[in-house]
């Protein structure tokens, strides 16, 4: 009964989520996953909560799509707790490898009666099983050595169909929680959900390899697996094998005649360039993803790549900048511009900069090496939260693909930081000549700006003088500013009106008293008489509203 319950609650909306309905999801397929899920989460006794161990082993027992939302959320500790996020940076996704005869048969899905004339050998034992593919070295007929990505049949369907569950979980769940929160939560599945068109797509990490090959063509060190794009499809992925040693492999490495702190540096700096210059990352650079072959850093695994704007890499740009100078003022017009929303009206300027001011105090007084950017970064998203500012979901991508690199690097330059090599290549990036006349330009518009407004000023000045001297000049003042002074003002005159009517009352009916007007009530005449108790009721009520504050 509880299963039809929730069924019946979550697809209330009855529309499909994906408009084309390319996975072919429909009301049938999601109530027999979301059963699968009910049970899952029952074993687990999801009602009664989770420790973060509890929650990592149910993302694991649901499936590929919760274990890459479970990835998401660990670099998010504005959304979960530290102890929740360092628990799913365990998640991984290597898994139990599809049989060979399985991945034949993918192939021959592909490529059909060709896939014997591409491939003169396929090495049956696979170098990586993961949730979402299988990587197999492979002999092209022309003798390359190449790496061969197969991904596992019907996942995308599944990770399609999860998704589109957890959207509408999410969407259904806003209209009770309308927090913060919540929106932070749809904001990470709609993340999850453009990483899952691009992750399951072959054909766009082939595209990836070969836009990254060319943006880094003039970097020496810098290098990533040639792609046969010809073989490519969007369930198999076909590109050089790269034979290198691992990048925590530093005894290797120290024994191949390498400096790993010159590594690491050479890494950052690369990686400064990715996202200043290109605009186009590497989204995901954990170990596993770097190699060193032949003096060169080699990059695997494009499928996960991070885009920014040119907006967004001068915004991004000038926070760095920002945190270098340690300037609260620089830092709040760089996250003010950065922001793609704001609530002018709704923003306490003041508090905003003395949060800042706290925040670079805090980081500022620390060395170089103990900075953590992952906290720092998340620190600056949640004040930013509080303050009604909106920062573009970019940032998140970057933020996470910079905590993971400077996790990789960390043990190669153990007194270097993220924020300290980044601004670095700012500074070396900037041509004193293009900011000298950039300053020459803002101030000659500045002047003309200010000459134009000072002539302005003095026609306006002589038409308003001539309209004074023949009585044709009115004037219409408007005072802006905070509705308290003017409340208490009008709180002030409202019992000076109450006292001169009180005053008025008593001497009115004093005189009233002394004359001989009938009928009279306790002695003294009705009219009187009432006079006195409406000043005393009026007399008491100003005295009550004087002693609450409330008059």
């Amino acid at each position: 009964m509880a299963d039809n319950t929730l069924l019946k609650y979550f697809f209330s909306s009855g529309a499909d989520v994906d408009p084309e309905n390319r996975f072919h999801l429909s009301r049938k397929t999601r109530a027999r996953r979301l059963k699968e899920i009910y049970s899952i989460l029952q074993k687990h006794r999801f009602l009664k909560g989770f420790t973060p161990e509890e929650f990592r082993a149910v993302l694991e027992d649901l499936g590929p799509s919760f274990v890459k939302i479970g990835q998401t959320l660990s670099t998010r500790s504005e959304i979960l707790p530290k102890a929740y996020c360092d628990e799913l940076a365990k998640l991984q996704t290597e898994c139990e490898p599809l049989s060979f005869e399985s991945i034949l048969a993918a192939l021959d899905d592909i490529y059909g009666a060709k896939r014997e004339e591409v491939f003169s050998d396929i090495d049956p034992t696979p170098l990586g099983s993961a949730s979402l593919a299988q990587v197999h070295k492979a002999r092209l007929a022309n003798g390359d050595v190449v790496a061969v990505k197969i991904q596992r049949p019907g996942v995308k369907a599944t990770m399609a169909q999860d998704i589109d569950i957890m959207r509408m979980v999410a969407r259904q769940a806003s209209r009770f929680m309308k927090d913060e929160q919540m929106l932070d939560l749809r904001d990470v599945v709609e993340e999850l959900w453009a990483t899952f068109l691009e992750e399951t797509d072959f054909q766009r990490e082939a595209a990836n390899l070969e836009e990254f090959a060319r943006l880094n063509k003039d970097v020496a060190f810098i290098d990533c697996p040639k792609v046969y794009p010809e073989l490519c499809s969007e369930y198999v992925l076909v590109m050089e094998y790269i034979d290198g040693i691992p990048i925590l492999a530093a005894d290797r490495l120290l024994a191949a005649g390498y400096d790993v702190s010159e590594i690491g540096e050479k890494i950052l700096d690369n990686y400064a360039t990715q996202i200043l210059d290109h605009g186009f990352f590497h989204a995901d650079p954990h170990p596993g993803n770097l190699l060193i072959r032949g003096g060169k850093i080699v990059y695997i695994d494009l499928g996960n790549m991070g885009r920014l704007s040119p907006r967004d890499r001068a915004g991004f740009g000038s926070i760095i900048e920002a945190v270098g100078m340690e300037s609260s003022t620089e830092l709040k017009d760089a996250l003010m511009s950065f922001a793609v929303a704001k609530d002018n009206a709704a923003i306490d300027h003041t508090r905003f900069l003395a949060d800042l001011d706290l925040l670079l105090s805090d980081y500022g007084s620390c060395d170089v090496a103990d900075i953590d950017i992952g906290q720092f970064l998340t620190d600056i998203l949640m004040l930013t939260r509080s303050c009604k500012v909106t920062l573009p979901s970019s940032i998140t991508s970057v933020s996470r693909g910079i905590v993971t690199l400077e996790g990789t690097i960390a043990p190669f330059i153990p007194n270097e930081n993220v924020v300290g090599i980044i601004n670095a290549h700012i500074q070396r990036s900037k041509d004193p000549r293009d900011e000298l006349v950039a300053g020459m330009r803002d101030l000659a518009m500045a002047l003309r700006s200010s000459a134009g407004g000072t002539l302005d000023a003095a026609r306006y000045s002589g038409e308003a003088l001539k309209m004074l001297t023949r009585g044709q000049l009115k004037v219409n003042m408007e005072v802006l500013g905070s509705e308290a002074p003017f409340s208490k003002l009008s709180k002030i005159m409202n019992r000076l009106t109450v006292g001169v009517i009180i005053a008025g009352l008593f001497i009115g009916s004093s005189m009233l008293a002394l004359s001989a007007m009938e009928p009279r009530l306790l002695g003294v005449p009705v009219l009187a008489f009432f006079g006195y108790l409406g000043a005393a009721v009026l007399s008491i009520w100003v005295l009550i509203g004087i002693g609450r504050r409330k008059l």
